[in-house]
């Protein structure tokens, strides 16, 4: 049986494959309809050079030439053009032109997009090359005021960040930049500082590392005051009234004491000089002299339930021991007194009378020591109610520890000096108190 054809229409079953013409349907020998093939149907990769070797119009025809058509010739059209290469060499430029056209279009579009999109890209990147272009830093010198305060704990990049909102500096960066070329940007202390708006960043350094530029709430307090005298020190320095002061001090849990203390700030005031954060409270000041008072005790290694006696013994070493080398003796004589037996000795100090009366002198007198009081040591035994004034480092290292010692007496003997006696017995303080009373007598009106 012989095999059909794999493409095109199948021979007439009348004709066995002959030529038919029917309706004006031509069909070759082998039952092709020619006018059936579109040239532009076809592949134009077909249509290349090297597949047409070979037939008319290529030099390479040579040894084809004389061959009959093939069923490919045929389906590729070229068949015909054994007899008529120049319509297909037409062909050919046609196809070649068409392929040329479109390739020049992709192109063109795509250099239209790349186009296109490098101008939106400019566009939108223009502002951002601007700014990085432009400088981060004012020319100065600036002008007008502004308020700048450094916190505690403050670093470098905090503080730009700070000036620049504060439009001193024109970047945070430029400030960096100038701190990191400037050792001295480590000393910056926290305060206020008045500064110009607009200032070269080099400028703005320069004030701050300057601690004569640093305004600062800053309060000296001494050692022996009263707490009513320090909160009105610490008012007259700050501006913040008395009132708010004597409000927070009622809060002792508040401000750290210890348990002990029974709610009483007297004693726990640290004498100290500070320099307070500009925008504290009464509360916030009260409670850092409390905390530094505890933190003193307790590296004395003193337990919290000790810390009101402690604190009480040392109030009266701050006001009786003038030089910090009698103040541990001082201590003494009032361990001694109080250990005494069978029966305690009272204390008998002018400063616990002074304290009871609210009234500063070196000696007291008749009077107020026949004041009732529990802080009068002449007419109560034992400790005071409480402590007498605000002790120093000094004082409380010497309430912790007296120095070892059999006196039971004390007196002041030159009060310009602070020089202070201490006794055995009651002969030798005698002949130390004469010695007192005859400085009085030769300073009139400072006894």
């Amino acid at each position: 049986m012989t095999d059909r054809p794999r493409f095109g229409r199948q021979p007439s079953r009348d004709h066995g494959g002959g030529g038919d013409v029917r309706g004006g349907d031509v069909r070759d020998e082998d039952g092709f309809d020619e006018d059936a093939l579109d040239e532009d149907a076809l592949d134009e990769d077909l249509l290349d050079e090297d597949l047409l070797e070979g037939y008319p119009g290529d030099e390479r025809a040579g040894d084809r030439a004389d061959e009959p058509p093939t069923q490919v010739d045929v389906l590729l059209g070229v068949a015909d053009l054994e007899r008529h290469p120049a319509p297909r060499a037409r062909a050919l430029s046609r196809r070649k032109g068409a392929r040329t056209a479109r390739r020049l279009l992709v192109l063109l579009v795509t250099l239209a997009l790349v186009a296109g999109a490098g101008y939106l890209a400019v566009d939108f990147l223009r502002p951002l090359v601007s700014q990085l272009r432009a400088p981060n830093d004012y020319p100065g010198p600036g002008s007008g005021s502004v308020t700048v305060t450094v916190e505690p704990g403050d670093t470098g990049r905090s503080i730009g960040a700070t000036l620049e909102t504060a439009d001193v500096v024109k970047s945070a960066k430029a400030f960096s930049d100038a701190a990191a070329d400037n050792p001295a940007a480590a000393g910056i202390q926290p305060g206020s500082y008045e500064m110009r708006r607009q200032m070269r960043a080099g400028d703005a350094l320069a004030l701050l590392v300057d601690s004569r530029n640093r305004t600062v709430p800053r309060v000296t307090v001494r050692e022996g005051l009263w707490a009513s005298e320090v909160l009105a020190e610490l008012s007259s320095a700050t501006g913040i009234p008395a009132a708010a002061y004597a409000a927070a001090a009622r809060d002792g849990a508040a401000l750290g004491l210890p348990p002990s203390a029974s709610g009483n700030i007297e004693g726990y005031l640290f004498p100290d000089t500070y320099e307070f954060p500009a925008r504290s409270t009464a509360a916030d000041q009260l409670r850092l002299m409390v905390q530094r008072s505890v933190s003193e005790l307790t590296r004395l290694r003193i337990d919290p339930a000790s810390m009101e006696r402690v604190i009480i013994v040392a109030s009266i070493v701050e006001a009786e021991g003038r030089r910090a080398e009698d103040r541990p003796r001082v201590a003494r004589v009032i361990e001694n007194r109080l250990a005494r037996k069978p029966t305690p000795m009272r204390l008998q100090l002018d400063s616990t009378v002074s304290y009871a009366v609210k009234r500063r002198a070196i000696t007291t007198t008749d009077a107020e020591r026949a004041t009732p009081s529990p802080y009068n040591t002449y007419q109560v035994d034992g400790l005071p109610a409480g402590p007498i004034s605000n002790p120093g480092a000094s004082a409380m290292a010497a309430a912790a520890a007296p120095e070892d010692g059999p006196w039971l007496y004390f007196v002041t003997v030159d009060p310009s000096t602070g020089e202070t006696k201490f006794a055995v017995t009651e002969d030798q303080h005698r002949a130390n108190v004469a010695q007192f009373q005859k400085w009085c007598s030769d300073h009139k009106g400072q006894c």
